[in-house]
């Protein structure tokens, strides 16, 4: 994937809009107040893990070697193609929870029905059509991006090197 979710929690203010624009997404109209006024109410794909004074959103990885897609025993966890986020197919899902015990994030929880699981899919449907993922999309912080690899890369060097310079300037 040449695209990757970033999550700076020190820009979370914890303020949910993550949480609500993953259930408009996921909702049949695609709207929040279809969300809300769903019969089945789906439990949404990003979660929000408090740890003293500080939020941290967490999401799927869709790691590159899958544990969860190789220990699914029905192919409910697939990837369309090689550079598609890990997707879940409710309708294959039986619920065994192999995919949740080889989860190396934690991710991976069970829906409201109780029956099957839910994961993060990155939106995959927006992302068919050229948008970024909904938490991205709408974080008024700018806490969760949806950026390129080498744009993440390159801000890397960059914070590498104001580091580097401050370090001479001190020492």
């Amino acid at each position: 994937m040449d695209k990757i979710l970033v999550v700076r929690s020190e820009r979370c203010m914890a303020c949910k809009t993550c949480v609500l624009e993953c259930a408009a997404a996921h909702s049949e109209e695609k709207t929040l107040e279809s969300a809300v006024n769903a019969e089945e109410i789906r439990f949404p794909r990003i979660i929000l893990e408090y740890e003293e004074s500080e939020t941290f959103p967490i999401h799927c990885r869709h790691c590159k070697d899958a544990p969860c897609i190789a220990v699914c025993p029905t192919q409910a966890m697939s990837r369309p193609n090689e550079e598609s986020p890990v997707i879940l197919n409710r309708d294959k899902c039986i619920g065994c929870n192999a995919c949740i015990i080889v989860c190396p994030f934690g991710v991976i929880k069970r829906d409201s029905d109780g029956k099957t699981l839910t994961k993060c899919d990155l939106c995959y449907e927006r992302l068919e059509e050229g948008k970024d993922p909904a938490c991205a999309a709408g974080c008024p912080t700018g806490a969760i991006k949806y950026v390129e690899v080498s744009e993440l890369n390159l801000e890397k060097r960059k914070e590498s090197i104001r580091k580097y310079k401050v370090s001479l300037e001190k020492g």
